[in-house]
């Protein structure tokens, strides 16, 4: 295979993996280590070595460089300490634990000195959130244990990360000296890394901060300014870059008034992109044997790491806090390894290796091994644990809101009232203070930033409900919460654009979904109606009062919005809706003032 063919191949494959981790609700990291096995040692279509020749060290240095800098962007201090005990403990004591305690494992049981067995240990700290948030989504265990795994996923990762980095520079300091010269060697590799790094971190965020550069140069700049400054540190200190640029970026994310969003979400994208070829490539490299050639040692490394000492971290770090012993079975069950791990094993195989270092090719494998039967075996096993131990939230038939105004609240309200999970999500905070007000769960901000990702709880929700005014962000969250839930979970008003020229009009995709609550029902006569005062009002249906009597009843004086069967499923009104309430069922509709005082005045008759 060409050079072109076989870069070809690693983007088509990353892509495809990607997309099918996305459709069945999996781990990416899963399907891409097994295609980079398969095409790699397996099939032999992918030799990364031939392929890439002298740059590939370089490239995946890189790589691991960014990756590391967009991880640690998102550790921020006064986060750690905002998340609960349990979080602060897993991330602190938990992980000195896990590390002390896999390094010894490994030093008696595998072929390592203490040096490997510490750095094996730091590595296989981390767990993070690229493998948390799909196996989260499939549990669906208790909200505050969701919330546990969900944070401790995403700050372990730079600290895990960081622990590692520090690990390896002082092995590589020691190297060939006495421990007299190690430790200066260290001390200058710490020095250099902490102080490029903070100094570079202060320098890029006053930069972004006053806009020294023009907004569409800002993520390339940045992306150029951590490539310059970790080339920059490994000519100063001897592989002190990646230290750096974790400081960097930990300086960065910890910098007031500095809106690292955009920043995030290129990191974000071009990470995913590096994460995938890179990843493919690594797996390409495996040699299979070495996977026998660690034999029966690994399984009982790999047996200790999940059932000996992830439970030890949990029950340690639980020591204060609420949790019952239920609880703490599924989280010490629950720890999947994830990219960073893989990432940084494969850098630092590669730089020992060079170094002369010959156990350290045992170090991607037996990585590599802890990562796939983690998540495999987690995957597969989790959701029935937490179903055992019922700790598992109901079915996720509640109602993600996005809009706050008064139409919205009250059919928030209504749904509630049938014990629904609702949460409403609005930019408006006079909205969102208002339906605090009426004691309704609610997240102040956009739904689709990556703030609303790690802080906005969906725990329960299973459906979208679109019901704001905000024309150009609405189709948006629309397509955003496509990739969470189905499509047909996706609800939205239309609006009267249909009659504005082609080029103000929204994409088909989204105006396909405008189907919510019947045919010419708008969000501008939703509001028109209650700000003349239409109250939503829940009707039975009987043998006697059928469906087709109700709406001879009302008429267009009232808006069917929901129909509750006799199971308790709530069902959505929509233009294209196939389902038929019967007797016993139960519907939800917006009632105008008129119909409501001519009922109370039958009733007085």
């Amino acid at each position: 295979m060409s050079n072109m063919s076989a870069l070809a191949l690693i983007g088509v494959l990353s892509i495809l993996c990607q997309w099918s981790a996305w459709r069945l609700k999996i781990p990416a990291i899963l399907p891409l280590l097994l295609v980079g096995m398969l095409v790699g040692p397996g099939l032999g279509w992918l030799q990364p070595d031939a392929v890439f020749g002298d740059i590939l060290f370089p490239l995946v240095s890189l790589s691991v460089a960014i990756i590391l800098f967009e991880g640690s962007l998102t550790l921020k201090i006064d986060e750690i300490r905002g998340h609960g005990r349990m979080v602060t403990n897993l991330v602190s004591l938990g992980v000195f634990v896990t590390w002390i305690g896999v390094a010894l494992v490994a030093y008696v049981l595998m072929d390592f000195g203490w040096e490997l067995a510490a750095l094996f240990g730091a590595l296989v700290v981390v767990t993070g959130p690229t493998v948390i948030m799909p196996m989260l989504r499939s549990v669906r265990p208790k909200s505050n244990l969701a919330n546990i795994l969900r944070w401790e996923g995403i700050i372990i990762d730079p600290v895990g990360a960081l622990l590692a980095v520090l690990v390896y520079e002082f092995i590589i300091a020691s190297q060939g000296a006495g421990m007299l010269h190690a430790m200066q060697a260290f001390a200058i590799t710490i020095g250099v890394g902490f102080a490029l790094g903070y100094a570079a971190g202060k320098l890029l965020g006053t930069a972004l901060r006053k806009g020294w550069f023009p907004h569409y140069l800002q993520n390339v700049a940045t992306l150029v300014t951590v490539l310059g400054v970790f080339a920059l540190s490994n000519a100063l200190q001897h592989e002190s870059g990646l230290l750096t640029v974790t400081v960097m970026g930990m300086v960065m994310a910890n910098t007031r008034n500095l809106n690292l969003d955009d920043i995030l979400e290129f990191k974000e994208t071009l990470s995913v992109l590096l994460i995938s070829g890179l990843f493919i490539i690594l797996a390409a490299r495996l040699n299979m044997e070495a996977f026998s050639e660690l034999g029966l040692p690994a399984v009982i490394l790999l047996a200790i790491i999940i059932f000996v000492v992830r439970p030890l971290s949990v029950w340690l770090s639980a020591i204060g806090t609420p949790l019952n012993v239920r609880e703490k079975v599924l989280l010490s069950w629950i720890a999947p390894r994830g990219i960073v791990a893989a990432a940084v094993s494969a850098l630092f195989a590669l730089k020992l290796q060079q170094a002369g270092w010959q156990a350290a090719e045992l170090l991607v494998p037996l990585v590599f091994l802890v990562i796939l039967s983690t998540v495999v075996l987690q995957s597969l096993t989790a959701k029935p644990l937490a179903h055992a131990l019922k700790l598992r939230e109901p079915p996720a038939h509640g109602f993600l809101i996005f809009g706050a105004n008064m139409t919205a609240r009250r059919i928030a309200k209504a749904l509630k009232e049938q014990n629904l999970q609702v949460l409403l999500a609005d930019t408006n905070w006079e909205n969102i203070k208002q339906a605090r007000m009426e004691n309704l769960a609610v997240y102040f901000g956009n739904p689709t930033s990556d703030h609303a990702e790690n802080n906005m709880d969906l725990t329960g929700i299973g459906r979208v409900l679109i019901l704001s005014p905000y024309k150009q962000l609405n189709p948006v969250v629309a397509l955003h919460f496509m990739d969470w839930f189905s499509s047909n979970k996706i609800f939205g008003l239309p609006s009267n654009e249909h009659e504005a020229p082609a080029r103000n009009q929204l994409s088909e995709s989204y105006r396909e979904r405008l189907k919510l609550f019947g045919k010419g029902v708008t969000f501008s006569k939703l509001a028109s109606l209650s700000f003349q005062g239409a109250q939503m009002k829940t009707t039975n249906l009987t043998d006697s009062f059928s469906f087709i009597d109700y709406q001879e009843r009302y008429g267009n004086r009232a808006i069917p919005m929901f129909a509750m069967d006799e199971r308790k499923v709530m069902h959505v009104f929509t233009t294209d809706h196939t389902f038929e309430p019967k007797s016993g069922w139960q519907i939800i509709a917006l009632v105008t003032v008129e119909e409501t005082s001519a009922e109370q005045a039958v009733k007085s008759s």
